[in-house]
Parts: structure tokens; sequence; C-alpha cells
């Protein structure tokens, strides 16, 4: 897989994630945002990642810790509490 397209996959899966830790607190309001749906399209971005993306990456998204990816590709994984799960 070139870069590029990595990059792009990356920079897709960043606005994702944006978008659902916009969406969770606004849960409670009329009209809250579908978060099914943004599970769905991080599943998908998820199912596009093989073995040249970063395991600590793939690992959160694939225990749904969104909030850890998050921090991962704003390069502060530092800040990532280890889980249950011993990473």
């Amino acid at each position: 897989m070139s870069a590029a397209v990595q990059q792009e996959t990356l920079d897709r899966l960043k606005r994702m994630l944006d978008e659902y830790l916009d969406a969770v607190p606004r849960q409670k309001e009329p009209n809250p945002p579908d978060l099914l749906t943004l599970f769905a399209r991080l599943d998908a971005i998820e199912a596009e990642m093989d073995s040249t993306y970063p395991g600590q990456l793939r690992h959160y998204l694939h225990q749904k810790s969104y909030r850890k990816a998050h921090l991962f590709l704003q390069d502060r994984d530092a800040e990532n509490l280890r889980g249950n799960c011993g990473r």
C-alpha cells in the first residue's frame, strides 16, 4: 500500500473520530447524531487497515477504544491509560 493511500485513510479516520467524539456528548439533545452510522463508518475504515498500519492503532480500533485511537493519531499516545487487556 502506498504511503499516500495510507495517509488518506488515517486522515479519514481522524475526521471520523473527531465527528464521533463531537457526537457522543450530544446524545441527550433533541435529534442526537446517529452513533450507529458513525460506528459503521469507523468499522469500515478499520476493515481497510492491514498490518502496514500501526499495531497499537489497530488494537484501539478493534477494541472500540476510539478516544485512545484519537489520542494516538494526535501523537499523544503517552496520555492513554493502560487498559484491562494490558496494552
